[in-house]
This record gives structure tokens, C-alpha cells and sequence, in this order.
């Protein structure tokens, strides 16, 4: 058996039952599951992919990346999702990383081919490449099977590179077995059935868009419907249209919705949860939805957790202010010091995932690999703590962390308390080098639209809630942040930048 055996199966059960719903066309099952055997055979028979070949993809999200990957499950191939957000030679570098032996693209991404290897195979989704073909030529010159019989679900079948918030990208290879295993935790999260219908507006390329609630309801037999980009009115609008009971939002996509003019008329009846995560969320952004009569679910995991690792539960207890829940159905979490020992409850230290939804390896990096892996654990990088009970806050990433005068300072503690000013619209806090306290914590704001806020009024409003060594010793105003293409900042280059501000102007 393997992943795609699922989509086989619900073809069988419902075979006119409606998969997947894009730009108001509609794609059965039957038709879903036809275009899977379809495509697997054009990749074998044609184009030569075989078990553990990589198929590169670079779209928008649209209905063929999902039949990619299910492609690529029956072959034993592995599918590797671009971020079309990253810059040609960005693209490139995961391209060679990767070693793709096909590239399928829209035309809009064809800057990458000047730079691409000789010996990859293009091709074009809404054109036709040089030296290449359109996927629909390429599927109406294909016959044979595409099924291979040496496949199953411990064969590796994704290759998610992270979003390079230290630096190059690493490529996590995820087997098939970890998105099964986190298709069993999604549904355990939402009480997600095959009746449910999910609306899908984050890009593919990150897990979080594919495998939080996506891949889980395809392979439940559920109902998605898929937007290529992200925009708040259409967002709404098809929330209202087409009724769906489930959706993910990171705290980008909930800023932009709620301030979205249509937000308070909007009819979301229809919606049973918002699941959200990638960051820690403010909680007034939670607030927003909530007081429209939505639950909101708390997701936390990586793209080396697939991502779904720890999580509020739909119907489940929500109490805790600001946790991120329990440990997943189907893997373990901890908290462990520098050694790897766990730390008592309550007490700070790095984030641990073991379980069948964990990564397998850093594609071609041994030493990341040994670095991250410990006797199965993963460790994440992230600071946290945990409580008696088992439930999970997230405080902050471990690379963020501030030691200002031999105190730890995590910035995300900061940053929640200045979002609650109304007047801050975004903010991020870094350290800079001190002489005296080896950091000190600097914060950059953008204010609201029409706002004045001053330097002085913020330190004063982060006074009440802060200790002393934890307010910002610099604040700087700005109009825009360095971000991943989740909208997450990243902590790394605006510490890059506020370094070359500084040496600019002693320079001056």
C-alpha cells in the first residue's frame, strides 16, 4: 500500500463525490484519482521517473500539485514544492540541492530555465518550455502503468526545504508514512470527517498549506477547495459562496482578513474551525475570530514535523491562554536542556518531536541531520515550556533568544506584549551587541495606519508588564519587515540590517 492507495480507495466509495474545487471547476474523485494514473504513467513512461527520482514543481497552487504528489507516492518518486516567492537563484539552489530530474512550471517562473542544468526535463503547465512540453501533451502521449511495485509508504516522498531563517535552506525529506500519520492527528485536531469541506489559501510549497488540513481531507475523502494565491476578498467571499467548515490562517492571513472591510458581514455559519499556527499567534488576532463565533485551533510543529506535532483539539479544552496544546494522537513532545534531559514542568528549555510524522533526513546533509536527530527526537530549535498537565506554550525560536547581562530574553514575550498597544500594528525584537550586557533588546515597530506612537509611550506601556532588562533599550519605526513567505519576520536579516544601519552611521 501506498499514499495514493487512499485516493483510490475513496474513488471507489464515492466516486462522483466532489475532491477538489478550483476557479469553479470541480474535480471528482473518480476524475481525481484517473488524472493521478495518468500523470504517473507520463512520468515513468515518458520521462523516465522512477523510485527516488525528484520531480520539482513551481506553481501557484492549482489541482495538478496535488496530482503530482499523489503521482510521485504510486512511482515511489519524490515531489520537491519552489517557493515562487524566492528570487531565481534562490529557486536554482534547491533545484541543484535537490538534483530534480523533471521541472513542471507555470510560465510566470520562467526565469528559472536560463540557469537550470542541462540534463532536467521541463514542463510547462500554461505553455510550452524550451525543449519541452505542456503537461496536458505530455499526459495524451502516455500509455502503460504507472504503478510501481517496489513502493510503499516508508518510501520518502517529500522534500520541503525550510524557510531559511538561518541561513541556506535545508531540504527535509519526509517519507509517505509521515503524511499519513499526520493526516490520523489532523483529523483527530478537527474531528475532520469526509462530510467536511476545506478551504485551502496557503501556498503548497510549506507544509502548512499542504498537510495541515489539505492532504488530510483528500485522503479522509473529504472536500477542498483551493485558491491559487492568498487574497482577503476572495478569502471571504468563497467563505460565504461555497460554505466550508474547516480553514488554516496564519496570523498574516488573520490580520488581513478581519480588517478586510466585509469581516463583520461576512456569514461564516458555515465555519466549524480556524486552525492557525507558524508563529505565535497574538492573541487579539484570536479574539477577532472568536468573538465572530468560530473556534479557533492552535497548531504547532516544523516542516521536519509535517508540521502537525502539538495542537489544541476541536471540542477539546481551550482554557489555557496562549498554549499550544497536547502532544499529538500519534508522536511525543518534551522539553529538554542543552544535554538533552528533560526539565521539570513549568520550566523553560528546547521543544523535542519524536514519532512516525517526523522527517527522515536533511536531504544530502549528514551533519544537519546528526545535529537535529537524537535517538529519534527531533529537536526543534524552539524554546518552550510545559505544564503538569502536559500542555505546551511556545516562548520563542532558541536562535532568538537575547542573553542580555546573563538574563534570557525571548523576544516573542516582548513582541506580545507591545502588539497589545493599539497603536502597534507589527513588531519584532532582536538583540544588538552590547559592550556592558553583551545584548541588549532592540524593537522594531510599525505603527497602525494614521498613528504617532513615540518611543517613550511604548516603553512606558511595556513597563507594566515587562521587567526592566527586558524593555527595549532602542525603538525603531519602520514602514516594512524582512519576512518568509508566510509573512513570519525573519529574525536573522533584520539583525543583519540593523548592524548595517549602525555601522553606516558611525561611518556618517
Amino acid at each position: 500500500m501506498d499514499l495514493c492507495s487512499l485516493i483510490d480507495r475513496n474513488a471507489a466509495f464515492a466516486p462522483d463525490k466532489t475532491a477538489i474545487s478550483f476557479e469553479g471547476e470541480r474535480l471528482s474523485y473518480a476524475e481525481f484519482a484517473a488524472r493521478i494514473g495518468q500523470t504517473a504513467t507520463a512520468l515513468k513512461e515518458e520521462l523516465g521517473v522512477g523510485r527516488g527520482d525528484r520531480v520539482a514543481i513551481l506553481s501557484l497552487n492549482r489541482p495538478d500539485y496535488l496530482v503530482l504528489l499523489y503521482a510521485c507516492a504510486r512511482l515511489g518518486a519524490m515531489l520537491v514544492p519552489l517557493n515562487w516567492r524566492l528570487a531565481v537563484a534562490e529557486q536554482l539552489f534547491i533545484l541543484t540541492d535537490a538534483g530534480a530530474k523533471v521541472l513542471l512550471l507555470e510560465q510566470a517562473f520562467e526565469g528559472v530555465l536560463a540557469g537550470l542544468a542541462p540534463g532536467t526535463a521541463v514542463i510547462g503547465f500554461d505553455f510550452t518550455p524550451p525543449r519541452g512540453a505542456t503537461f496536458e501533451a505530455l499526459l495524451a502521449r502516455s500509455e502503460g502503468n504507472g504503478r510501481n511495485p517496489h513502493n510503499d509508504l516508508s518510501c520518502p516522498l517529500l522534500i520541503v526545504h525550510t524557510s531559511g531563517t538561518t541561513g541556506r535552506p535545508k531540504g527535509a525529506v519526509l517519507r509517505q508514512e509521515a503524511l499519513f500519520w499526520n493526516g490520523v492527528m489532523s483529523q483527530h485536531m478537527h474531528n475532520l470527517t469526509s462530510e467536511d469541506h476545506v478551504l485551502t489559501v496557503l501556498p503548497f510549497f510549506h507544509v502548512g498549506g499542504l498537510n495541515i488540513q489539505t492532504t488530510p481531507a483528500l485522503q479522509l475523502g473529504a472536500t477542498v477547495t483551493l485558491h491559487a494565491r492568498f487574497t482577503p476578498d476572495t478569502a471571504l467571499t468563497t467563505i460565504a459562496q461555497e460554505r466550508p467548515t474547516l480553514t488554516v490562517m496564519v496570523p498574516a492571513i488573520i490580520q488581513a482578513v478581519t480588517e478586510h472591510p466585509a469581516w463583520a458581514t461576512t456569514d461564516l455559519s458555515s465555519l466549524k474551525a480556524v486552525a492557525t499556527g507558524s508563529t505565535i499567534v497574538p492573541p487579539h488576532l484570536i479574539d477577532r475570530i472568536v468573538a465572530r463565533g468560530v473556534p479557533v485551533l492552535q497548531v504547532y510543529g516544523s516542516t521536519e514535523t509535517c508540521p502537525i506535532a502539538v495542537y489544541t483539539r476541536l471540542g477539546g479544552n481551550v482554557s489555557r491562554e496562549g498554549s499550544t496544546g497536547l502532544p499529538g494522537l500519534c508522536c511525543e513532545a518534551k522539553v529538554i536542556d542543552q544535554a538533552g534531559t528533560e526539565v521539570p514542568a513549568g520550566t523553560p528549555g528546547e521543544i523535542a518531536v519524536r514519532g512516525p510524522n517526523v522527517f527522515f533526513e536533511y536531504w544530502g546533509n549528514a551533519e544537519a541531520t546528526r545535529d537535529a536527530l537524537h535517538d529519534g527526537w527531533y529537536r526543534t530549535g524552539d524554546i518552550g515550556l510545559c505544564d503538569a498537565d502536559g500542555y505546551f506554550w511556545v516562548r520563542d525560536r532558541k536562535k532568538n533568544m537575547i542573553i542580555s547581562g546573563g538574563e534570557n530574553i525571548y523576544p516573542a514575550e516582548v513582541e506580545r506584549v507591545l502588539l497589545e498597544h493599539p497603536d502597534v500594528s507589527e513588531c519584532a525584537v532582536i538583540g544588538r551587541p552590547d559592550p556592558r550586557w553583551d545584548e541588549v533588546p532592540i524593537a522594531y515597530v510599525i505603527r497602525r495606519s494614521g498613528c504617532l506612537v513615540e518611543a517613550d509611550e511604548l516603553r512606558a506601556h511595556l513597563q507594566v508588564q515587562l521587567a526592566r532588562y527586558k524593555i527595549p533599550r532602542d525603538i525603531v519605526f519602520v514602514t516594512d519587515m524582512p519576512r518568509t513567505a508566510l509573512g513570519k519576520v525573519q529574525h536573522f536579516l533584520l539583525k543583519q540590517l540593523d548592524a548595517q544601519a549602525r555601522t553606516q552611521g558611525e561611518a556618517s
